[in-house]
């Protein structure tokens, strides 16, 4: 049976393109032939967005079909999947409610690992070669539970003066995490929202190289509209318009990736 990679896209910084990478990295993944499934952790429910509008997505929410549900009433993640437009590409939404998550994991026995058993069965049946997860942009126990069910942590760096905000804070937390989940792994850190003709990505580029222990990705993403539209339009970026520089450049990640989780 093959093994399932669990990967989350997680940073305590706002506005780093966590939703949007992983988005379109599972979108990606599943292109290729990949069987891939997504799992929206954050409120803001992003990640829902970029394949459903926002009627559906209000919809899914309110259904009790969600993230918020599986973790409340500690279920197998088996029965909250649900199928997007592509093939191969499934996904568990998120929920408003999961603004309250934090209070529902509180008085909870081992609360740091109530999503590693949620996620267990869905890993043990070996249907998906990824599962991807979206994180928000916080350092808490609902964090915590996330990076303690994955194998992987991928974090999203926006090319900007704030964009290295926080950064440190990070490491920090994920250290801590490594005191429970000792096979939590940091794949690396890709660069996103990249405008090459500002010395910020530069900076940016030269700080993260020179961060010891830490993989920088040689695929970033640079400032595109077609990812606003693509967004907009409740896509990902290759399936709005494949022929563009950034879906190029997410297909790239995606490829940088699966190479580097099967070293």
């Amino acid at each position: 049976m093959k093994k399932t990679i669990t990967l989350c896209f997680a940073n305590n910084k706002g506005g780093s393109g966590k939703s949007t990478t992983c988005c379109n990295v599972g979108y990606e993944l599943a292109k290729s032939g990949k069987k891939v499934l997504l799992i929206d952790g954050d409120m803001q429910m992003n990640l829902s967005l970029c394949f459903f509008s926002e009627e559906t997505v209000l919809d899914m929410a309110q259904s009790g079909r969600n993230i918020y549900t599986a973790v409340r009433e500690q279920k197998p993640l088996d029965e909250f999947i649900v199928s997007t437009d592509y093939e191969g590409l499934d996904m568990i939404p998120s929920s408003t409610l999961m603004s309250g998550i934090e209070f529902e994991l509180f008085p909870k026995w081992q609360r740091e690992l109530i999503l590693r058993k949620c996620l267990q069965s869905v890993k043990d049946s070996g249907v998906y070669d990824y599962i991807l997860m979206d994180a928000p942009p916080t350092l808490g126990c609902w964090v915590m539970n996330l990076l303690c069910a994955s194998d992987y942590l991928l974090i999203p760096v926006e090319a900007s003066p704030w964009g290295l905000f926080g950064l440190a804070n990070m490491f920090e937390f994920v250290e801590t995490v490594g005191q429970i989940a000792p096979d939590l792994s940091l794949l690396g850190i890709a660069v996103t929202k990249v405008d090459e003709r500002k010395n910020y990505f530069k900076q940016t580029i030269e700080t993260l190289r020179e961060t010891e222990g830490v993989h920088l990705f040689d695929s970033y993403i640079r400032v595109d509209s077609t990812i606003e539209w693509a967004q907009d339009n409740s896509k990902p970026v290759g399936a709005h318009k494949p022929s563009t520089r950034s879906a190029k450049e997410y297909a790239a990640l995606a490829k940088e990736v699966d190479r580097l989780v099967h070293r």
